[in-house]
């Protein structure tokens, strides 16, 4: 007869061998393409600069509280390019609280901007957080926002340590990658559902309580203040909007091609198939002549 522990201790362990794996390797790494740059080399602060602080070791830490939350900005716009940085998030109830790394050109092109979008919508204790990612096109805060989402849950805690969140971007696709395995491709269907005007890199963490969590249902709560988000490893790799037109634009597959070589689409699969939560082009309630690349 087998002793009921041992069994059931191998049982346990098994199932959390299997909870722990991480996804297929993608076999590519398009992070180690791009060299790491100081903060102070590539971004300035934007807003809440009594919010945001440098530590000697390179480390960005931006913070929301009562009075302000805290945002950054690249010196240089760019019209392609892979943009990445490591980033931790805060444990315990963040509802209501946005920490984001995204291009924009929202202070060129007020109400008409571009924009792709890493954001980490916060979240209850008892829930893990989302991880959106969006494009607009053309599209600000006038009523015609046509958002094109897709959200995931995290196979890791974003709490325990830092992972590296990029977007590489170049005229053909958007690719969205964590730990260097890519989670979401946008290819280019048509020049009026892909961003081309050139865009800056930013970061911010603030109050979205109306929408964050829940579609509003969980409330920023200012007894947990302050909220914060810390960046790190950040990279800037590409084409700067004012550079030479020779400028090649980065691939994020090994071939130097785009879209996603076998394996790698095998690891992106993977992921959408285990820990997508919400994808816009399946969402019955969205008017689907307005998102006509779905």
């Amino acid at each position: 007869m087998v002793p009921i522990m041992p069994l059931l201790l191998f049982f346990f362990l098994l199932s959390s061998t299997h909870s722990l794996q991480g996804p297929p390797s993608p076999g590519f790494y398009p992070s180690s393409k791009t060299g790491s740059i100081a903060f102070n080399q590539g971004f300035r602060n934007l807003w809440g600069p009594q919010h945001q602080n440098v530590d000697q070791a390179g480390t960005v830490t931006v913070w929301l509280d009562t009075s302000s939350g805290s945002g950054f900005k690249s010196y240089d716009p760019y019209r392609s390019g892979y943009f990445g940085a490591n980033v931790k998030l805060q444990g315990g109830y963040t509802a209501g609280v946005i920490t984001s790394f995204y291009l924009s050109n929202n202070e060129e092109h007020p109400g008409n901007h571009d924009e792709i979008d890493i954001e980490f919508l916060g979240t209850t204790p008892d829930k893990p957080y989302v991880l959106q990612t969006n494009v607009y096109i053309r599209g600000s805060g006038d009523g015609n926002i046509i958002g094109r989402e897709m959200r995931f849950h995290l196979w890791f805690d974003p709490t325990q340590d830092f992972h590296h969140y990029a977007i590489l971007w170049n005229p053909s696709e958007i690719i969205f990658f964590v730990d260097d395995v890519p989670v979401r491709r946008y290819p280019r269907k048509s020049d009026a559902t892909f961003p081309l005007r050139p865009m800056w890199v930013y970061g911010s963490i603030w109050d979205a309580s109306s929408w964050a969590t829940e579609e509003g249902k969980y409330k920023a709560d200012y007894r947990y203040q302050p909220f914060i988000g810390r960046y790190k490893n950040f990279k800037l790799g590409g084409c700067k909007a004012d550079g030479p037109a020779t400028c090649l634009p980065p691939s994020g597959s090994p071939t130097g091609t785009t879209g996603l070589s076998p394996q790698q689409q095998a690891a992106m699969e993977w992921v959408q198939r285990g820990y997508k939560v919400y994808d816009y082009c399946h969402d019955p309630r969205r008017d689907h002549t307005l998102i006509p690349e779905c």
